[in-house]
């Protein structure tokens, strides 16, 4: 039985002409997915079909934006500051999913007032459901990036990673870390239980007829087990190790609280009120009505 695994998986599915990698093949596919689950939903509830496009723009850009944006502020803005032509520069790494989630939180608050004219709870339910998969593909392709992963481990599932995989991209011999924890797949595997469970939770138990209680308990089916991960989670910028000895939390747990307020909040007040049933006539509105319906 092996005491470790010894990671070498390249970043890169394919090199050629057209450089494919995996975690921009993952990214896509994860969008791809709860797009389609979006439509279903939206068609499972008669809103407007149109609805779904514009929503897959305004998430799309805010995730992008709001996750480039929330590295630079949430993490390096020491740096950034002084090089404010790099901001832009996307890939060339650097994302923060605090940032991301921030920002389509924000995007969906227009997307609400301008599009849909409906609370935004309305789209926040029901856009969450994919969300948890959608994460946990994003997780994996760190894992073929060899990045954001733990620190030391003598567990047999400890990974040793390429340390200068950008490096050994460009030719270089790999330099492997010690056997560490594979903090990417923790996270994958608890936003694939919570897909699970907001999958059920629509599906099967219609609780968007509680406003409030999907989306609540997403947040918290995110932001808790990412909360505790990062005990085991190397810092992404050196600064947070006297954040941890100061104060026992780094950035990434710092900026989780808020949510994990929020999906508390959110799911004692979506129980305390009543439930609101609605009709479900699994057709778009300028769709033709099923037979029996």
């Amino acid at each position: 039985m092996l005491d470790f695994i010894t990671w070498t998986a390249s970043p890169n599915l394919y090199s050629g002409f057209l450089t494919v990698r995996w975690y921009g093949l993952m990214f896509a596919i994860g969008f791809l997915f709860g797009y389609e689950v979006v439509y279903r939903i939206f068609k499972h509830e008669g809103a407007p079909e149109k609805w779904v496009g514009t929503l897959f723009i305004y998430v799309v850009v805010a995730t992008i934006v709001g996750a480039r944006l929330g590295h630079v502020f949430f993490y390096a803005w020491d740096y950034y500051s002084q090089h404010l032509t790099e901001i832009p520069k996307v890939w060339e790494g650097g994302l923060a999913s605090h940032g991301g989630v921030l920002a389509i939180l924000i995007a969906l608050l227009f997307y609400s007032h301008y599009v849909t004219h409906r609370s935004p709870l309305w789209v926040l339910d029901r856009i969450v459901v994919p969300v948890g998969l959608v994460a946990a593909l994003i997780r994996l392709g760190n894992l073929m990036n060899h990045e954001i992963y733990g620190g030391p481990t003598d567990l047999p599932w400890g990974f040793a990673f390429i340390s200068n995989i950008n490096d050994v991209m460009r030719g270089a011999e790999p330099v492997f870390t010690a056997p560490c924890h594979p903090t990417q797949l923790y996270e994958a595997l608890s936003y694939l239980l919570i897909f699970g469970v907001c999958m059920w939770m629509y599906w099967r138990r219609n609780l968007q007829e509680r406003p409030g209680l999907i989306f609540g308990t997403f947040m918290l089916g995110i932001f808790v087990p990412r909360f505790f991960i990062e005990y085991v989670k190397n810092v992404q910028e050196p600064w947070e190790l006297a954040m941890r000895a100061t104060w026992g939390i780094d950035q990434g747990q710092l900026l989780s609280i808020p949510f994990i307020v929020l999906g508390v909040w959110l799911v004692v007040r979506a129980l305390r009120r009543p439930r609101e049933p609605l009709t479900y006539p699994d057709r778009f509105p300028d769709e033709e009505p099923r037979k029996g319906k």
